[in-house]
Order: C-alpha cells, then sequence, then structure tokens
C-alpha cells in the first residue's frame, strides 16, 4: 500500500489517517490528468462526447463553470436546476433522471436511507485528504465550532459500499465531496434602519413592521426561527436541528404571533426574490445569503451582510452520485469531481462569497490580494472583481464578517432535517397560510 502526499493546509491543519489510503491501480495518471495539473493529456472520455446531467439548486451550476469543464475534461455538463424540496424528491424517486447531485447536509440525511444514493470511493477523491476541518472535525482554527443540526461529520460516511446507514466513524464510503459551504446570518439595510444591528431578534422588533422577511423554506427558515426565539430569551433549546412537537408549536407560534401583527412584507425562497426585496427597499432586515447580499451592493444600494452575537446558521452541499450510475459515466464523474475540487471552481465560487470544501487548491488558483480579502477578511489592496469581472466590492471594503474564521468559527447550527420533519413542514405551512 503506498500513501499519497498530503498538501499542506491553509489555516485547516489536521491529523490524517494515511493507512486507509490506496492508490486505485491503472486510475492514477487519468485522475490527475482530469484535474489539469498533467497538461497536454487528454481527458480520458473526450472522444466520446460524454455528457453528465447535474442536479442541484443552483448554488455551484454556472455557465463559466461548464464551459470550463468542458475545455479542460471534454465533459458536457447539463444543468438540471430544482428547489431543494425538489432535489430531494427526485433524488428518491428518480435517480436515473440524473448523473450527478449537489445535496445539502439535511437533504443527504432524507436520500441516504432511501437506498438511492451510491457511496463515494474515498480512494478516488483525489482531495479528499484537504476538506475542510469545518466539515472533517468541526473544528475552525483549531476550536470546536456549534454541531446543533445536520453537522456535516454525522453523515459525511456510510457503514459500507452498500449500506444505507451513516457511520460516525471515518470509512472508505463518503455520502458526498463537500464543494461549497457558508454560515448565513441576517442582511440588512443600512441606510434604511440607520442604527446597530447586533441580534437576532431584531429580525421581529416591531420598529421594522411590514419591513421584515424570513426564508420561506421550512427546513431552513425554522432555524433562522429559532436563532430568533434563543436571542429573545423565550427559550433554549437543546438542538435546535432537531425540535421535539412542543418546541415545533411555540417556535411557529412565535412566528405566527409577529405575522398576524404585520411584521412581515414577504417570504422568499429564491435568490432572486430576496435580492428584489432588499434592492427596492420593500424590505430592511431579511434571512439572506452572502451572494445576495453582495449583489445588492452591486446594484449600487447599501447593504450589509450582519455578524450576530448569538453566531451563525450554517450549510453545506456537495456532489454526489445516483446509485444507478455506472460503467463509463461513472468513471467521468469522478473525474469531474476531482476537477471541480482541483481550484478553479473552488476559487469561482469564492468569488461569489461562498467558501470552497478544499480551501488549499482555492487560495492556489486566486490571486494574493483575493484571498486576503475573502478568506482573511483583509481589506481590500485593490477592486474586488467577481466571476464574470465586473467590479463587486471598491479598494478598502472589508469583506462583511471578515475572515473565514468569524463566521464560520461562530457557527452556533447547521440547516438540519428533523425527526418530526413532516409535523413541523405543516405546522411552518400553517404559519404561512396563517
Amino acid at each position: 500500500m503506498k500513501d499519497r502526499k498530503q498538501n499542506k493546509p491553509v489555516h485547516d491543519s489536521r491529523p490524517v489517517d494515511q493507512s486507509r489510503r490506496r492508490l486505485i491501480k491503472g486510475t492514477a495518471v487519468g485522475a490527475l490528468a482530469g484535474t489539469g495539473l498533467i497538461k497536454g493529456f487528454p481527458y480520458v472520455h473526450a472522444s466520446e462526447a460524454m455528457t453528465l446531467r447535474y442536479m442541484a439548486t443552483g448554488v455551484s451550476q454556472h455557465s463559466q463553470i461548464a464551459a470550463k469543464a468542458k475545455e479542460e475534461l471534454g465533459i458536457t455538463i447539463e444543468y438540471i436546476t430544482v428547489t431543494s424540496d425538489e432535489e430531494v424528491k427526485k433524488a428518491v424517486t428518480q435517480p436515473n433522471s440524473f448523473d450527478i447531485m449537489e445535496p445539502e447536509l439535511w437533504m443527504v440525511k432524507k436520500i441516504v436511507p432511501s437506498g438511492q444514493m451510491q457511496a463515494m470511493d474515498v480512494n478516488r477523491l483525489k482531495q479528499w485528504d484537504n476538506v475542510t476541518t469545518a466539515w472533517t472535525q468541526g473544528e475552525v482554527d483549531g476550536k470546536k465550532i456549534g454541531d446543533q443540526g445536520t453537522a456535516p461529520i454525522t453523515v459525511m460516511y456510510v457503514e459500507g459500499k452498500n449500506s444505507k446507514k451513516f457511520s460516525k466513524t471515518p470509512t472508505d464510503w463518503a455520502t458526498l465531496m463537500p464543494t461549497t459551504y457558508n454560515a448565513d446570518t441576517l442582511g440588512i439595510r443600512p441606510d434604511l434602519i440607520g442604527r446597530p444591528i447586533e441580534h437576532w431578534h431584531e429580525l421581529l422588533n416591531p420598529e421594522f413592521e411590514g419591513r421584515a422577511s424570513i426564508l420561506n423554506i421550512p427546513s431552513i427558515g425554522i432555524m433562522d426561527a429559532a436563532m430568533v426565539v434563543e436571542s429573545m430569551g423565550k427559550y433554549t433549546y437543546p438542538d435546535k436541528g432537531n425540535m421535539t412537537k412542543k418546541e415545533i408549536d411555540l417556535t411557529l407560534g412565535v412566528l405566527t404571533e409577529a405575522k398576524k401583527r404585520g411584521q412581515f412584507r414577504a417570504f422568499w425562497n429564491e435568490f432572486n426574490q430576496s435580492v428584489n426585496l432588499m434592492a427596492s427597499g420593500e424590505v430592511v432586515i431579511q434571512s439572506m445569503w452572502s451572494p445576495a447580499v453582495t449583489k445588492v451592493r452591486s446594484m449600487g444600494v447599501p447593504c450589509i451582510y450582519q455578524p450576530l452575537k448569538e453566531g451563525a446558521r450554517a450549510w453545506g452541499a456537495g456532489m454526489a452520485f445516483p446509485r444507478t450510475l455506472k460503467g463509463k459515466k461513472l468513471d467521468a464523474a469522478y473525474e469531474l469531481v476531482n476537477w471541480f475540487t482541483s481550484g478553479w471552481a473552488g476559487a469561482f465560487l469564492f468569488r461569489q462569497g461562498y467558501y470552497s470544501g478544499v480551501l488549499t487548491t482555492a487560495k492556489a488558483q486566486m490571486e494574493p490580494y483575493e484571498w486576503d480579502y475573502w478568506m482573511l477578511g483583509k481589506p481590500a489592496s485593490q477592486d474586488i472583481k467577481g466571476p464574470d469581472g465586473t467590479v463587486m466590492e471598491k479598494k478598502g471594503h472589508v469583506r462583511d464578517g471578515g475572515s473565514f474564521n468569524a463566521p464560520m468559527g461562530a457557527v452556533a447550527c447547521w440547516n438540519a432535517v428533523m425527526d418530526e420533519n413532516r409535523y413541523m413542514v405543516r405546522k411552518w405551512n400553517e404559519f404561512i397560510a396563517a
């Protein structure tokens, strides 16, 4: 057995059990070529005009990424964009309708028990040893972070190749390869609020009646609501990501009371909706995603991704395979995953405001000033440009929330699927209809 050489991590060190590491005979050179690290080596399937159907919610689905994959691998990516609930449903009931999916962690907890997700052989994942410790150890800069909800390590491994059961300890069989993640808080319009915002409970402050909004994806919105309830001092959850029926009733009771008094202007479930609500000024405080805040600012409208004293709600997603993926398409899918985590795509997502599942390779594809801004939280030494080359932030600006260690080090919980999920969804829908 031959050990693989491990790259030195960036702000992300961890001991690695190399005893599990085995080179797959006859595939090592092809896998390396697929990353683009060996120039002039043709992609093994290029002559067959391979097409992979890639199902996801859109976070990592970009025409630029597809074009780069086509250029370097000869693989054509056919995007299938779905909502979170649709992704889970298709994964469980229509595994033949796609070749690669990108589920969030909480989705994995729903899909794996169905037997429709194929375990990934970690020995074929070139960057597995370099995955961020925020996922593999629940640590950032050597310090433990919140693990309420569906923390990554709880759903990253299964017991064996064909197992439907998660493993509490590392195995050679992974559920997904981490691609992107972040820690979410609230987005605000500082010009319209005119004072500091430091707590989650401000979302329900009567001062913002008719000008607040919350995310209308039940499994995520309920977590934001729980952060608000704890911030108000009404209740402390043993696990915000796995509430009892009484805790669900309490949480949604607080939201329903606020809704009936007119607190919410709208409920959104899609990126552009949140952007439009904030850019128009209809909403001044709301659940928001980092790239949406950046998008609003790029429109010339003041908007801040506000760090909050109670911490952040984290989420993560990764590439995964359906049970039905076999043969040359399976080989091509591994090639695409290895390419995706080899750096270029990670750097692309960094420039949108996300974090990459493999920090070391993303750093290698970024300019030093970009890394300093996006990762280290330093003032921009020159204008910061988005993936399309347009200026996103001016020289001197500091990223909202600061360095990677600030938001990720302050994670309070992860998006989750609860044991009482059906009950929670029913009660959430009653809240929306109230």
